[in-house]
């Protein structure tokens, strides 16, 4: 038997989560992250209708989530930007929908991730709350026998050094991770895998201010509120413009906008960086990277910067491969024989 080990990165913009492995690939899924409240479970509708949601039960009320919720959510996006995120009903239904999206019969090792900032603040609690029995349907539960939370840009490096095969020479290494997300602006220095706790840290400065900010500033230029977000997100990655009363709209006049938010976030992570000469990787991930990226450039000329492949699984991959480490030196198993961590995929 396997143990089955498994990560949940539950962004404020997505919740990314660890569907299956094979081998030394990691399969990853997402959802955004909202949870749209009912006082019924609604995955009772009628056939017709069906959406690629789930229906996660939470305290007195029901919280659909899935890939499929912006059929659900209307314009209410419920979206919950702030440090008490992680102890709201909304986070728990939003990991719970992941952990029915799994399809596993239980899980040995969960992990988790918290913001750079809430780190100290939070670990315990969210391990506490993730471990033991979890409601992920009416009537259907999956049980988390031990959790972990790590910093969420830890989970970048782990699956960095493993993706460009450093694990034997980063130990040694210093290192710098800039996650720029939905929400916060991580960043962690680390000698080996340990983290510099004094300059690593978060700020509240994310994907979701530049959106804000170029939604304004639209909003103005057209005479009527514009808060089409996902629009205004996919044309920012994508280069394509959005269109608006059915013509497309050329958002490279704001493009400033949202380079000063990129600049101001670096420009207060770089002030916390005490010898930046002695860096010797330079990572940035997170679902921002390609917005934040020729701030970063600028901060640091003479250094190269990497970037891996699919920065939105970034952290949940490397949790993964993390908690797999884990299991593997500090998870007892009952027999003596042939256990093998990895999770079954």
């Amino acid at each position: 038997m396997e143990l089955i080990v498994r990560a949940v990165d539950v962004g404020s913009g997505n919740t990314k989560f660890v569907t299956g492995i094979s081998g030394a690939d990691i399969r990853c899924a997402s959802f955004p992250s909202v949870a749209y409240p009912s006082s019924a479970d609604t995955s009772a509708m009628p056939a017709a209708e069906k959406r690629k949601t789930v229906c996660i039960p939470v305290g007195s009320l029901f919280y659909e989530v899935g890939p499929d919720i912006h059929l659900a959510a209307d314009t209410f996006r419920a979206k919950q930007l702030h440090d008490e995120y992680t102890e709201s009903p909304e986070y728990m239904a939003l990991l719970r929908g992941a952990l029915s999206m799994m399809k596993v019969p239980h899980i040995d090792l969960l992990v988790v991730g918290l913001p750079v900032a809430l780190l100290a603040l939070k670990k315990a609690a969210l391990e506490k709350a993730m471990t033991g029995s979890h409601e992920i349907a009416a009537g259907r539960t999956l049980t988390v026998r031990k959790a972990l939370a790590v910093a969420q840009p830890q989970g970048a490096l782990v699956h960095y050094a493993a993706e460009h095969e450093k694990m034997a020479s980063i130990g040694t290494e210093q290192s710098l991770v800039i996650d720029p997300g939905s929400r916060t602006f991580d960043w962690l220095v680390c000698r080996g895998m340990r983290l510099v706790q004094k300059q690593s840290h978060s700020i509240n400065r994310g994907m979701s201010d530049v959106l804000r900010l170029m939604a304004a500033e639209i909003s103005k230029d057209i005479g009527t509120p514009y808060r089409d977000y996902d629009a205004i997100d996919l044309a920012l990655r994508t280069g394509k413009a959005p269109v608006i009363f059915q013509k497309p709209y050329d958002m490279k006049r704001h493009l400033p906008i949202a380079e000063s938010v990129a600049q101001q976030a670096v420009s207060t992570m770089r002030q916390w960086i005490e010898t930046p000469e002695s860096l010797q990787n330079i990572i940035l991930v997170g679902g921002g990277a390609f917005l934040f990226k020729k701030a970063v450039k600028a901060a640091f000329p003479k250094h190269r910067i990497h970037e891996v492949k699919e920065p939105l699984y970034a952290n949940v991959r490397g949790f993964q491969l993390a908690g797999q480490n884990y299991a593997l030196t500090s998870l007892a198993t009952p027999a003596p024989s042939d256990r093998a961590p990895g999770g079954g995929a």
